[in-house]
């Protein structure tokens, strides 16, 4: 999935995360791990409100899944390849 994407696309999505650092803590947060919301809210110090409106966003985007959508509690979101790879960029670009 990551390579269906171009260069300038890529780094649109980075934009809009740069924007928002909750969207940013949500995605780093995520990192590897399989998350429900309510721990993100936790590790990372947003509030739930700030966690859902992130991971809604970046569902949109591609770069987090829900993995088990159906559930009504316990929901787990993972970073998808290119979630991982966005952050990549993201880190690298912060050591720059």
């Amino acid at each position: 999935m990551p390579s269906e994407l171009t260069e300038k696309e890529k780094w649109e999505i980075i934009g809009k995360i740069k924007v928002s650092p909750n969207k940013y803590k949500t995605l780093k947060t995520i990192e590897t791990e399989y998350l429900m919301p309510s721990e993100i809210a936790k590790y990372s110090g947003l509030r739930i409100t700030q966690v859902s409106n992130a991971l809604k966003n970046l569902k949109n985007d591609n770069l987090v899944v829900c993995i088990n959508e159906e559930a009504k509690k316990g929901r787990l979101y993972h970073n998808t390849e290119l979630g991982l790879e966005i952050l990549k960029m993201l880190e690298s670009n912060k050591n720059d």
